[in-house]
């Protein structure tokens, strides 16, 4: 059934590492459609939050919906169910170095629920060909370079045609130019229908790609969409 309820919806939540509350009073929305930056200074949250969106982190202050899930109190037999509906992006790829293409991303079909090999198959290809690498299932991740193992990465991401994709630092070990082309890919995705919330350091890619921002700062998240947000240089953030 059709919903126009927010991807994600942020009701008086407080973030805490520990006991400590990191980030307070957050009360904003992502739509089906947005894509949005979320920048701070190492140390300010964001990482916390994004993993609070993905029930890596518990939610023990306020309220918050993602993808038809309210992750507080989420048992922890439903964060699967969760994560079918979302699509997590890190720095560091986290592919098996083992296994080839192919066989990194059949792991999380079958993880997910997929039991139709000739369905998985046509996935597979499908989610490669949208990432523009339809040639390479069979290679191994060390043969490839860092922006097709981002990009294989962001295919894994998308298997389960997630509501919404989380993307920490998915740049950070990228140069200039590769990062400019996973930006691309990115506002691609976003076209077709999927909000990108995504943490990023890089001012260049922000002055490049203007969208939403919200940055942590002093224990709060300012909202680009109503908050006058500064950004001149990568020292802002």
């Amino acid at each position: 059934m059709f919903s126009t309820d927010p991807v994600v919806r942020v009701k008086d939540v407080t973030i805490f590492q520990g006991q400590q509350p990191v980030l307070q009073g957050l009360t904003f929305d992502i739509e089906k459609g947005d894509f949005v930056f979320l920048v701070g200074r190492t140390g300010s949250g964001k990482s916390s939050l994004l993993k609070t969106f993905y029930a890596d982190l518990p939610l023990r202050l306020g309220d918050i919906n993602v993808a038809g899930h309210n992750i507080r109190g989420l048992k922890t037999k439903e964060i699967p169910q969760l994560r079918r509906k979302i699509g997590i992006i890190f720095q560091d790829f986290q592919l098996f170095p083992d296994r080839t293409v192919a066989d990194n991303l059949m792991f999380v079909m079958r993880a997910t629920g997929w039991r139709d090999s000739i369905k998985m198959k046509n996935r597979l290809v499908d989610v490669l060909m949208q990432v523009g690498l339809g040639s390479v299932e069979k290679k191994m991740p060390h043969q490839l370079s860092g922006g097709e193992q981002q990009r294989i990465v962001i295919a894994r991401a998308l298997i389960n045609e997630p509501k919404i994709l989380i993307a920490d630092e998915p740049t950070g070990n990228l140069d200039p130019e590769v990062s400019s082309g996973i930006l691309k890919l990115f506002q691609q995705i976003n076209r077709s229908g999927t909000a990108v919330l995504m943490a990023t350091h890089s001012y260049g890619l922000i002055k490049k790609f203007p969208n939403r921002v919200l940055k942590c700062e002093d224990g709060r998240v300012l909202d680009s969409n109503k908050d006058p947000i500064e950004l001149k240089s990568e020292e802002d953030f």
